[in-house]
């Protein structure tokens, strides 16, 4: 399937975006010409924002690494965005997701049993991608500096990267390929 939005070099760019050009390149540490970015860089001030939120989820939270890749597998999974998944699904087993949890959420089967600081985030995640609500009592999602605050990021994380897939999805062409 051809790609619905061009891809834009910097040099097609004003002076003034340039500059966004060159901090999203600096923050994803290769130019967008490929994933969310290259959408989102045709709005260089909302591609801007939208990857300062997402260095700062991904790299300067302090959640631990697998809670994070989790919470973008429920994502990535509840909207069957594979560039979503395939971005995050390796790096989840390596932090130390189970085969079997990352086998069972990939393909909408059985969980298995699982810690509860993973089962808190996907009950958390599955609720909140199902009805894009989450009840009163299943806001103890995590344990952070304070409760609330865990919960708030692993939030965060669910909106940041759905947003990535809503880009990629309406926007972009889907890949293929498998999750690691």
């Amino acid at each position: 399937m051809a790609r619905r939005i061009p891809i834009v070099s910097r040099d097609e760019l004003s002076a003034e975006h340039q500059a966004a050009y060159d901090e999203v390149a600096g923050i994803r540490g290769r130019a967008p010409v490929g994933g969310p970015s290259s959408v989102m860089i045709h709005s260089p001030e909302m591609a801007v924002r939208v990857n300062r939120l997402s260095e700062y989820l991904g790299e300067q939270s302090d959640l631990p690494e697998k809670i994070k890749r989790l919470a973008a597998m429920i994502a990535a999974r509840s909207m069957d965005c594979q560039f979503v998944w395939n971005a995050h699904a390796a790096a989840g087993r390596r932090a130390g997701l189970s085969d079997a949890l990352v086998d069972a959420i990939r393909d909408s089967t059985q969980l298995p049993d699982m810690p509860s600081d993973e089962s808190a985030v996907v009950n958390y995640g599955l609720e909140l991608t199902s009805t894009n609500k989450v009840e009163p009592g299943d806001l103890r999602c995590r344990p952070g500096p304070t409760r609330s605050a865990g919960t708030c990021r692993v939030h965060d994380d669910h909106g940041l990267l759905q947003n990535a897939g809503h880009q990629r999805q309406r926007l972009h062409n889907r890949p293929t390929g498998p999750d690691d």
